[in-house]
């Protein structure tokens, strides 16, 4: 690359600071667990969002250590966004299972 850095340099620190805020809130849930069925649920979302994470970060250390580089770079960007989907979704859940909806 010409002077530009790639996605795969922000995705790589950026997945595993999203892994562990993904382990972090589900620590937080299991404190302040109110609703048993709705957190548990956002829980098991939020497992599965850390798995995606660190799917995204390995990739993305693939696409900066490997010839082909650029495929797994756009996989690790598609895990990644995917990722921050599943985050969103549990975010509002979570707000809602909090009762400040």
């Amino acid at each position: 690359m010409s002077g530009q850095q790639s996605v795969a340099h922000h995705i790589l620190p950026t997945a595993a600071t999203m892994a562990g805020v993904c382990v972090t809130v589900i620590s937080i849930i299991k404190l302040t667990e109110r609703s048993y069925s709705f957190t548990t649920l956002i829980d098991d979302f939020l497992a599965v969002d850390s798995l995606v994470f660190l799917s995204s970060a390995f990739l993305s250390y693939l696409s900066l250590r490997t010839q082909r580089g650029a495929t797994w770079e756009h996989a690790a960007d598609i895990l990644f966004l995917f990722g921050m989907a599943i985050m969103v979704v549990c975010t509002f859940l979570l707000v809602y299972a909090m009762g400040y909806i």
